[in-house]
């Protein structure tokens, strides 16, 4: 057994030779394979390597484009994009690994925060983000705090170019503007009512970065940047600021909520002013409240008291059912409707139908209307355009409430003769007396400067009218409810609202003051309505607190637009000591 042991230990084993041949033959193949692949690569579909290294050189970036300009109808600016700097990072570019680590080191994040003005642990939960490659760290930075970012000089962080709206009114058209987001894209106001006209499309571009992810050179634009097309609007930059100014005044003098005026062209429906207050500043709207952000003239509804009556009795005298000189039995200011009692404050017998639009008799008005058909009065109010759309077009404009004529009890047809249960917008208010203005016609209204004026529809004859406003010339002079309206050199017309405010479903001792007017009478050219909430100063009747507000706006607005006097320069009759408040 030993010797065989020793014996097998020499013996020598030989392989088959066809092993070696097939190992070569593998390794052969794969060479080919290797070389075909790179013939291939190369020389076939070379853009597969170019865009494999384009990635880790070149990106394609967004160009933003530029919003086009608001201006007022003579071409001053009231909105305009002022170029600005964006931080951005690139998780490509300053990540090592999924982990969220980054090349920046933590002396570099402190600077990039302090530049920034940010909390470093805010920076450094947007550097750590993996779902996308491409992360804002902070948007529309000034000049001076880009720079600064810039100056870091810091991996993967580059600089955009954006735009950022300017406001230079400031306060004073805030609520009609409204804003525009980061993005550029409108948020409120006109700024999103015409955000398909003002909205620019965005460009893009190829640059090419160095190894640190720095953007050393621009490639050149693949999609140039569309600028968005620039706006007029039908408002005057001029009245715009008188409005605001006297309105101001008045919430101030008189301790009011708030308050709102509308000025609008009597001839084209187009809205020269419109002032909202308290205001806010839209430049700057880190603490502003959203109270202060509500355009009021626009979307806030109100009853508004006697400034109805005109529309009440012009229907009358529409029909025939009455004429300016007939003869009311006002019942010395008590009249039962039902259950209810209407009262008013200044008791008379009798009163002409001129004389209970001039000394705003509740009375008066509810025995006018309890002589016509519910469907009668109701088609009137909706012709005038209450319960409806101006045509203004504004985001969230309210249509107020007109309720049915056959849902309408008799104490409710003479409530609303002088209104009350009915609402309306300050705007609403505003346009009804463009039908006073012409010959009977109303007209939508815009915010869009006109090149011809828009085609309204008719509410009353032109005779209606020309009574009507002999009726609401009345209102202004000695024996009416707002003498404090008048305008030297100017005839003026219009009719004074004050109304107890809802809470709850019942009235409170909180009011709304108003006045609607035109001027001049001989040739309307502006209508102005003014509505002051909840005054809570020693008046809060529409002739004492509203009316005033009224006279200046007016005076200041035919002086703006030329017009001619119609009266003569002394024609202001002094107001008696005790003026006549409106029923309410």
């Amino acid at each position: 057994m030993k010797y065989a042991a020793k014996a097998n230990d020499n013996v020598t084993v030989k392989l088959p030779g066809w092993r070696a041949n097939v190992l070569f033959a593998i390794l052969l193949l794969g060479l080919l394979g290797l070389i075909g692949r790179d013939v291939y690569l190369q020389g076939v579909r070379d853009d597969f390597l170019q865009e494999k290294g384009n990635q880790r050189y070149s990106r394609v970036v967004e160009v933003s484009a530029h919003r086009g300009m608001i201006t007022d109808r003579n071409g001053e600016p009231l909105a305009v994009s002022t170029p600005v700097e964006s931080v951005w990072a690139s998780a490509s570019d300053i990540k090592i690994n999924d982990a969220k680590e980054t090349r920046l080191n933590e002396q570099q994040v402190k600077q990039l925060s302090h530049a920034l003005g940010m909390r470093i642990a805010d920076v450094q939960s947007r550097l750590g983000e993996t779902s996308r490659d491409f992360v804002y760290l902070k948007r529309q930075l000034p000049p001076e705090q880009s720079g600064n970012v810039a100056s870091l000089n810091l991996p993967g962080i580059s600089l955009q170019r954006e735009y950022r709206r300017y406001y230079p009114a400031g306060e004073e058209f805030a609520q009609m503007l409204g804003f525009t987001g980061e993005d550029d894209n409108g948020q409120e106001g006109l700024e999103l009512a015409l955000q398909n006209q003002l909205a620019g499309k965005t460009g893009s571009q190829r640059v090419i970065k160095d190894r640190r992810g720095h953007i050393v050179e621009d490639a050149g634009s693949l999609t140039p940047p569309k600028p968005g097309g620039d706006v007029a609007l039908s408002l005057d930059s001029r009245m715009q600021h008188l409005a605001y100014r006297q309105l101001k005044l008045c919430v101030q003098q008189n301790q009011a909520k708030a308050g709102a005026v509308v000025v609008l062209d009597a001839k084209s429906g187009e809205v020269l002013a419109l002032a909202n207050y308290p205001s806010y500043n839209p430049n700057n709207r880190a603490h502003v409240s959203m109270q202060a952000m509500r355009n009021r003239a626009v979307t806030d509804v109100f009853e508004p008291g006697s400034t109805m009556k005109p529309f009440t009795i012009g229907t009358a005298l529409n029909i025939g059912k009455v004429h300016p000189d007939t003869m009311i039995n006002t019942e010395n200011g008590v009249f039962r409707v039902g259950n209810k009692t209407i009262h008013d404050t200044h008791a008379e017998p009798m009163l002409t139908v001129s004389q209970v639009i001039q000394k705003s008799s509740n009375v008066g008005a509810s025995k006018i209307a309890l002589s016509m058909e519910p469907e009668v009065m109701w088609q009137t109010f909706s012709d005038a355009g209450f319960g409806a759309h101006t045509g203004s077009n504004f985001p969230g404009e309210a249509i107020g409430m007109l309720r049915a004529a056959k849902t309408w009890r008799p104490i409710e047809q003479a409530t609303m003769s002088y209104g009350h249960g009915i609402s309306v917008s300050l705007l609403q208010l505003a346009r009804a007396y463009t039908v006073f203005a012409g010959d009977g016609e109303i007209k939508p209204v815009s915010f869009l400067k006109l090149d011809t004026p828009a085609i309204g529809h008719p509410v009353f004859s032109g005779k209606t009218v020309s009574q009507l406003r002999m009726m609401l010339e009345s209102v202004v002079m000695p024996g009416g409810t707002a003498p404090l309206a008048q305008v030297a050199g100017y005839r003026v017309a219009g009719k004074t609202g004050t109304a107890h405010k809802l809470d709850g479903g019942h009235y409170s001792n909180r009011y709304v003051a108003s006045f609607v007017g035109l001027a001049p009478v001989s040739a309307p050219r502006v209508i102005v309505a003014v509505m002051i909430d909840e005054p809570s100063g020693k008046e809060y009747y529409g002739g004492l607190v509203a009316a005033p507000v009224f006279s200046q706006v007016v005076a200041g607005a035919l002086h703006l637009l030329n017009v001619a006097n119609d009266a003569p320069l002394d024609n202001v009759i002094a107001a008696p000591a005790e003026i006549i408040r409106e029923e309410i």
